[in-house]
């Protein structure tokens, strides 16, 4: 008998190493208002990591340039960010053991993505990598990761201590206590951890079994 009987991934730093991707993204689109500026984004990006970008552009538009920004005005935000990383997110290469897991559990093991990235990015993206047909159901923001999740249990008749979710965030690790799954941090080799002490942790997905 296996130990889980399904399997939620976070998709950047878990299944594709893109991560810094969306780092560079940022420093991009807010370079011209100085280092500064640039320092407290990229800070306030990597604290927290998991969020939808849509959330983290509010913010930094209102703690460091001052702005509310506008629905029309993320719109326009959020259609630069898309056009500074889906290509490279989907020439990202793949994160050690990733694809060899989906091959190897594919058709008997059911397996989500519940990502951050806004939902039909995410789901052209995995589509563009060959990577759709491996997933019950590809999901992004909005909205926030607990919710997916609840959804995801109700409606496939998950039991929760049954589905391992494996991320590489803090707020991976919150959505997943919040909703009472078992949690694996992904930390790659050199790495600092972001979990607390006692969180069970793999280096890439070649250590992952279930």
């Amino acid at each position: 008998m296996r130990a889980y009987d399904a399997v939620f991934f976070d998709f950047d730093g878990v299944l594709a190493e893109s991560s810094n991707i969306k780092t560079v993204a940022f420093v991009e689109m807010y370079k011209e208002h100085g280092p500064e500026v640039v320092d407290g984004v990229v800070a306030h990006h990597l604290e927290h990591g998991g969020i939808s970008r849509r959330q983290k552009i509010r913010h930094c538009h209102k703690t460091f340039l001052g702005v509310e920004v506008t629905s029309d005005e993320m719109a326009v935000l959020g259609r630069r960010f898309s056009v500074l990383v889906e290509d490279a997110v989907v020439a990202a290469d793949w994160v050690a053991g990733a694809r060899a897991f989906l091959d190897t559990h594919c058709g008997w093991l059911p397996m989500f993505v519940i990502s951050g990235t806004p939902e039909e990015e995410l789901k052209r993206i995995t589509a563009r990598r060959g990577m759709d047909g491996y997933f019950v159901s590809v999901r992004g923001s909005p909205p926030v990761k607990e919710p997916i999740i609840e959804e995801l249990l109700a409606e496939h008749g998950l039991e929760r201590e049954r589905v391992l979710f494996v991320g590489d965030t803090m707020t991976d690790y919150r959505a997943a206590k919040a909703t009472g799954l078992p949690f694996l941090g992904r930390v790659p080799p050199g790495e600092q951890s972001p979990f607390p002490d006692g969180t069970p942790l793999i280096a890439d997905l070649t250590s992952l079994t279930i």
